[in-house]
């Protein structure tokens, strides 16, 4: 929880001093991309989130990029056979 509570306190931050859609306002930066797979996370896991961190997760996961990696790991199999081997 001490974790999910700084990541969101970054974020409120960020999307409360540069106005949002994005961490550091209208554009996508770096740190959109470092916090892709955070958003996932807490949808995958259901994590209660805030208005202004549920939109931004929202405003993530909707991104084109996004769209087409989440589609990709739907498609791909649930067990590999070659990694499959007994030691």
């Amino acid at each position: 929880m001490a974790d999910i509570e700084r990541i969101t306190a970054i974020w409120r931050e960020c999307l409360g001093t540069h106005r949002g859609p994005y961490l550091f306002g209208a554009q996508r930066t770096m740190a959109d991309a470092m916090y892709a797979p955070v958003t996932t996370r807490f949808l995958t896991y259901d994590v209660r989130l805030d208005a202004p961190c549920a939109a931004y997760c929202q405003t993530i996961v909707q991104m084109p990029e996004m769209v087409e990696w989440i589609e990709a790991a739907q498609r791909e199999p649930i067990g590999i056979d070659e990694l499959e081997v007994e030691f």
